[in-house]
């Protein structure tokens, strides 16, 4: 079968989209499909590339950089000094590339290529682009929606007094990629709720919850070797904590920090490692200095494959405050390789962090019974064990493989839908 799939996003930036297209992309390759990817170019320029190691063929759209958020791909520099004070960053150098009018270069592509099915990423410029060109041709269209309103919304706090239409015209734009779609499909049932809350039986179009998924052949238990503990400057023995992921302010990473004021008090060996980066990571460096966490809290950076799996293997425990998850990768990631969670009771994530179960659900912003939670397991190694096995079970439901046998399924019915 011939799928073409667009997104806004894709690799090597580092969010959740990015990483379920790729995932998506290669893995369809593999299973014998011919598969092109749409995306915005990181160089500005457009132009082809075929993968020689997953044989996928990306096309990269002619952008433009868009300076007001980071691009996920390059370090964030430390802020600039004038006169001993730092300066407020109000841009970023290397900045989010965006294909800000890629309807024709779309065009173009598709009608070479001309796929029996396109499936849509986002809701961005080139969803708009792929948008028309679906109205003209009338190819199937399989659109997957990976966000709701508060991912947007709550990032801008001058939002918050008028928060509520915000997110009503958010929603309605972000159902228009859905309801345009032969298909649909989100990550859990609770990204749909919250998506779709009362308009979802007025759908004319099905809208299936289908996970992500992780690739459990990569994301599995074990312990690295001493040298990769070295490469890292890690203790073996000491008790450790995680976060992966974005380091950004809907990540609410600050929360954590400060629950891990308790944790450290009660347990002063104790380790938090964060691993990535993003526009939160200078304010939150600046918070551990003021709790006087340095010896406690490190900041890794954005860390990649296959280093990026030991990472997880390091650790004891999986932990997040982010309120705006609409399944998140990085908890699957975190069960597969055998982690307990601590997590927070919003968006999707009681999906994947079962109370009592596989972990620990707080309310949002519950510092002290986040920080109750880590403690439970980092002291306690036979909660970890059953912890951990609990969470290579509820991991085991959101294989790769079966993401994409279902996603081959929804392909072949499409595309054998006629063209109304």
């Amino acid at each position: 079968m011939k799928i073409a799939i667009c997104s806004d996003t894709y690799y090597p930036m580092t969010n959740g989209v990015a990483v379920f297209t790729t995932n998506l992309a290669t893995g369809l390759r593999r299973r014998g499909h011919d598969v092109i990817v749409i995306s915005p170019s990181f160089t500005g320029k457009k132009h082809r590339h075929t993968d020689p190691k997953t044989g996928v063929t990306n096309y990269f759209l002619t952008a433009k950089r868009f300076h007001l958020y980071p691009d996920q791909i390059h370090k964030i520099p430390e802020k600039k000094e004038v006169l001993g004070v730092k300066v407020p960053r109000l841009a970023y150098k290397n900045g989010l590339w965006l294909s800000t009018h890629p309807r024709r270069e779309i065009k173009k592509i598709l009608r070479r290529f001309n796929p029996d099915v396109i499936h849509l990423q986002t809701a961005g410029p080139v969803g708009l682009g792929v948008m028309s060109y679906v109205k003209k041709t009338g190819t199937p269209l399989v659109s997957t929606g990976h966000s709701y309103p508060d991912n947007f919304t709550s990032q801008f706090k001058f939002l918050k007094p008028i928060k509520r239409p915000v997110d009503a015209a958010v929603r309605h734009y972000l159902n228009s990629f859905l309801k345009n779609a032969e298909y649909a499909t989100m990550p859990t049932e609770l990204a749909i709720e919250e998506l779709i809350p009362e308009n979802r039986k007025h759908f004319k179009v099905p809208v299936e919850a289908l996970s992500n998924g992780v690739d459990l052949s990569t994301f599995r238990p074990g312990r690295p070797d001493k040298d990769f503990y070295e490469k890292y400057r890690l203790d073996k023995k000491r008790p450790r904590a995680l976060y992966i992921g974005r380091v950004d302010p809907e990540k609410s990473i600050d929360v954590v920090i400060k629950a891990f004021k308790t944790v450290c008090a009660k347990l002063p060996e104790a380790e938090l490692l964060i691993v990535g980066d993003g526009a939160d990571k200078a304010k939150l460096e600046k918070l551990v200095d003021g709790l006087e966490l340095g010896e406690n809290i490190r900041f890794l950076g954005r860390v990649l494959p296959p280093d990026l799996y030991e990472l997880y293997r390091t650790g004891m425990v999986f932990v997040t405050a982010s309120e705006t998850e609409t399944q998140g990768i990085v908890l699957i990631e975190a069960a597969a390789t055998g982690l307990p969670l601590v997590a927070v009771n919003a968006g999707a994530v009681k999906e994947i962090c079962k109370n009592h179960q596989n972990g620990y659900l707080c309310k949002p912003g519950d510092e002290a019974a986040i920080a109750k939670g880590l403690l439970k397991i980092l002291t306690d190694q036979d909660r970890r064990k059953e912890m951990g096995k609990a969470s290579l079970a509820i991991a085991k439901t959101h294989d790769l493989n079966t993401t994409l046998a279902r996603f081959e399924e929804i392909y072949a019915d499409v595309a054998e839908k006629p063209v109304l």
